[in-house]
């Protein structure tokens, strides 16, 4: 198993305790249901181990977002089942959103799968463990309670840095997007829950908190009396909180960033300048058949606003092509609007058609190798501006939240203000010093390729 998608830190336990292995696949909402879920294995007693081949009870928290996803938690599920063979696994459970949406084509077609979970049975998974072996377990209720979240948990970030996960579900509504059934409508977790779980955090040595949420910016929405969101609220509290150093935001719908927000952010010394905006594309035709609130003047200007008040902010977004009914001058418009803003990271995913989705019905259909063009010739794009960005940060200094050793020993890995975990690229720096994980150092940028940077510790 892939040491990042395992948890960290197990204590250590008794040559008979259960040993039991995680993989977390998809999301960081995903992998802190998957931080939960081992917290209460270990407080349980199981062992947790990083070897599939020690383990006795294999647990996939699965992604079923996209087909690609689905496809990639199927080949990790049969890839697991070997350890039935090769291995001491004898029960291998499956949670997560695949279960959640297809736990009777799981039951059916994967006999390996000794029990499936859903989104609403997170708590489940001691008694999934313990269920006699002859008989498959299966939990698929449906369960909007929140309250799993204040479990405690085990973190699997590397040191220095954590999730943390403020609301569950969408009420959105995205014509592709299959998350609202998946995983019920927007909860926002109560302020105090929140600041407790950061304190927590913060107190265990974590100095990067990064908030996450289906839609980050409608937080305590559904909790305020006016019905006016709470993140600017939230972000003055976390701003308070000692020995956090960095706060970063991902999952901003542009329509949704209040007044109250942009001055939160301008006056939360710790909220970094780094602001992820899922836009999807700029296309008002296209955004309209997405169901997708607002406009491309809209996110135009967000975009300048941004940039004119926080000074130095990277701006990443996500960028769906080959959406249904999406036209040539739709993706000459897209392309058009990334030679135009010059963000700084982009992702780009051709459309995915997804059962249950308003957009599975649309027509026309984009066909696969236009969708395929259309996404080389944006990433092109992309391609040449991540790299001119990069090389304008040689020679400059960056805080840096160093998280791992390279293989060769001879460099350090670490993250600045500008790369979010797992998504972006990483900063590679040698030392002359000895450095921990965790350690935030001043390291001056020599060399910049497409994604990555190296430079050295001053």
């Amino acid at each position: 198993m892939d040491s990042e998608k395992i948890y960290k830190n197990s204590s250590e336990e008794s040559a008979e305790t259960i040993s039991v292995g995680m993989i977390s696949l998809g999301c960081a909402k995903n992998r802190v249901d998957s931080e939960i879920m081992l917290g209460l294995l270990r407080g349980s007693d199981y062992k947790i181990t990083a070897d599939p081949s020690l383990a006795d009870v294999i647990v996939i928290n699965t992604c079923g977002f996209i087909e690609s996803a689905k496809q990639e938690a199927i080949d990790t599920i049969l890839e697991m089942a070997e350890y039935k063979t090769t291995g001491k696994c004898k029960k291998l459970i499956v949670t997560g959103c695949l279960s959640e949406r297809y736990a009777k084509e799981i039951e059916e077609a994967l006999p390996e799968v000794d029990a499936i979970i859903g989104i609403g049975g997170y708590d489940r998974i001691c008694e999934a463990i313990e269920t006699d072996s002859e008989n498959k377990y299966v939990y698929t209720e449906k369960n909007h309670s929140i309250e799993y979240l204040n479990s405690d948990r085990i973190l699997t970030t590397p040191s220095g840095s954590a999730y943390l996960k403020v609301a569950e579900g969408c009420d959105n509504r995205c014509a592709y997007c299959a998350i609202p059934s998946i995983r019920g409508p927007f909860r926002s977790r109560s302020l105090d829950d929140i600041l407790h779980e950061a304190k927590t955090l913060s107190e265990s040595g974590i100095k990067e908190l990064v908030i996450v949420a289906q839609d980050t910016t409608r937080y305590g929405k559904d909790l305020s009396e006016s019905g006016e969101p709470m993140l600017g609220v939230l972000l003055r509290k976390l701003n308070e909180i000692e020995n956090i150093r960095w706060i970063r935001l991902l999952y901003l719908y542009p329509d949704e960033i209040t007044e109250d927000v942009f001055s939160a952010l301008k006056e939360c010394e710790k909220v970094l300048p780094y602001i992820d905006l899922p836009l999807q594309h700029v296309s008002d035709s296209v955004l309209s058949r997405m169901n997708r609130r607002g406009s491309g003047t809209l996110i135009r200007d967000i975009i300048k606003r941004f940039r004119s008040q926080l000074p130095g902010c990277v701006i990443r977004t996500s960028l769906i092509t080959g959406f249904p009914g999406e036209t040539e001058d739709d993706h000459k418009e897209l392309a058009a609007f990334l030679e135009e803003m010059q963000l700084d990271r982009v992702g780009i995913f051709t459309y995915s058609k997804e059962h249950g989705t308003e957009a599975y019905k649309m027509k026309p259909q984009i066909k696969k190798s236009i969708k395929e063009k259309r996404y080389d010739e944006l990433m092109s794009i992309q391609r040449v501006i991540s790299q001119r960005k990069n090389t304008e940060r040689i020679g400059k200094i960056y805080d840096v939240l160093v998280e791992d050793i390279a293989d060769d020993g001879l460099f350090y890995i670490g993250r600045s203000y500008a790369e979010a975990p797992e998504e972006d690229g990483n900063i590679y720096f040698t030392a002359n010093d000895e450095i921990s994980i965790g350690d935030i150092v001043k390291v001056r940028i020599l060399i910049a390729e497409d994604y990555d940077l190296t430079g050295e510790q001053v």
